[in-house]
């Protein structure tokens, strides 16, 4: 992974993961970033951050704890609207657009802008229920449709073979590692065309992790994805 980009935020770093160093800008970037600045009341959490994060390609916000890495991730995606003391300065672009427009439907913007958490959180439903879920609030209700989204989503995170017998046990049941992949099939199943990430290895153990590694490798063929991450070797 190469860097080639350093925002003004204490200490993240922003890697991307071409083999070689790209060009200064890239030509129509999915997200952008200008003079993005951010406030959780009076203390300033993100300071004039200018970036771009370029389509189906990985990159990857590094740093110490504490120093903006998640506060920029949910920006993309407009978590930080549920903070009170939240407000925020500069501009943030999804395809040109800005997310922060009067005109934009939030709820729009996380279906297409989706988010994967440090902790999986799976829903107490079925395994099916948990990957059709975002699927039913979007209007999606014939249950042969479902199927093959859930399906398909379950194959495009790597678990279809390990639950596709069991669709209909709690997801509660799942390990640590497969629980993280429903989320991410859950993710999926709303065909978005980002994916955050925000250290979603963190609490697994080192063959979850490997697996989650390759599927996100795997996953950046169809989507962008932005991660936040501790680890340099990830």
């Amino acid at each position: 992974m190469t860097t080639w980009l350093s925002p003004k935020a204490a200490g993240v770093e922003i890697l991307m993961d071409d083999a070689e160093t790209p060009a200064p800008r890239i030509d129509k970037p999915v997200l952008a970033a200008e003079q993005l600045s951010l406030w959780y009341g009076s203390t300033l959490a993100l300071d004039s951050i200018t970036l771009e994060i370029p389509e189906k390609k990985i990159t990857a916000f590094i740093g110490p704890s504490g120093c903006g890495k998640s506060t920029l991730l949910r920006c993309f995606n407009r978590l930080n609207d549920l903070i009170d003391v939240v407000r925020i300065g500069g501009a943030l672009r999804f395809h040109g657009v800005s997310l922060y427009g009067p005109e934009v439907d939030v709820s729009q913007v996380r279906a297409r802008i989706g988010m994967v958490f440090q902790k999986s959180n799976p829903f107490p439903k079925s395994i099916f229920e948990n990957v059709a879920y975002g699927c039913r609030i979007h209007g999606i209700t014939r249950r042969g449709v479902l199927a093959e989204i859930v399906e398909r989503s379950l194959r495009g995170a790597a678990l279809w073979d390990e639950v596709k017998d069991r669709l209909d046990e709690s997801a509660l049941g799942l390990s640590g590692g497969q629980q993280q992949r429903l989320c991410i099939a859950r993710t999926v199943a709303v065909r978005p065309e980002v994916i955050l990430f925000d250290e979603p290895c963190s609490a697994l153990d080192p063959i979850s992790t490997a697996k989650i590694e390759e599927l996100m490798q795997d996953l950046k063929e169809r989507y962008t994805l932005v991660v936040v991450t501790h680890n340099m070797q990830q």
